[in-house]
């Protein structure tokens, strides 16, 4: 009887549609695999136009003034930090949308971060990563103002002030929500805790009638 109750939901023509939709819906994350390899084609890319600018930079070193050099080693220093950006929606965005990436599990070279960011934590590493670059921008801006128009340099500062609000708005709701929890986490124990209380006191009153 037990056999026939455990095989009755897959003799279901329901059931069998219901769990035939779940594995694709499931085995639907990897669609985004082909993404990430595309961010890491993206990457390949930076490092050759890294490359590009140290070389282009090392070149004119001897003829180019304090303030070019400045330049030139903000805007390396600047594919550097996207690099680094790339590198962790690639990590955070795979493991916690797609699949563990169990070759790293035993890796001493493993990054501390790595498995450890959620959802939550690459929004806030996204926002000051792209903050980052945008005061290196604005920086470079300021080194050479006449490299730009002004009415942009307005808009460069909107956008970066826009980025830090964001930030910390980011910051404020992941705050809210960890004390949100935290508190559900509170009440939960003590519903616990007085469920417990009351069977031990129905179970010490039971002896006595």
């Amino acid at each position: 009887m037990t056999v026939g109750q455990s095989k009755s939901p897959l003799r279901n023509p329901a059931r069998r549609v219901e769990l035939v939709m779940e594995h694709l819906m499931f085995s639907s994350r990897w669609l985004l695999a082909p993404l990430y390899l595309g961010l890491l084609l993206g990457l390949i890319i930076l490092v050759l136009k890294f490359f590009q600018e140290f070389w282009h930079l090392a070149t004119t070193l001897s003829d180019a003034t304090l303030q070019e050099t400045t330049i030139g080693i903000l805007e390396i220093l600047d594919i550097t930090l996207l690099g680094n950006l790339i590198l962790i929606v690639i990590f955070s965005g795979y493991e916690n949308f797609v699949s563990k990436i169990n070759v790293a599990l035993e890796s001493e070279d493993r990054p501390s971060w790595m498995g450890k960011v959620d959802f939550s934590g690459l929004k806030i590493k996204l926002i000051g990563s792209l903050v980052a670059i945008s005061v290196i921008q604005l920086l470079a801006v300021f080194l050479d103002p006449e490299m730009i128009d002004p009415d942009q340099v307005v808009w460069m500062i909107a956008i970066h002030l826009t980025f830090v609000i964001s930030g910390v708005l980011f910051a404020v709701m992941d705050f809210i929500a960890d004390k949100r929890a935290v508190i559900d986490l509170q009440v939960a124990r003590q519903e616990l805790e007085l469920r417990i209380l009351e069977e031990n006191h129905r179970s010490a009153a039971q002896p006595e009638l």
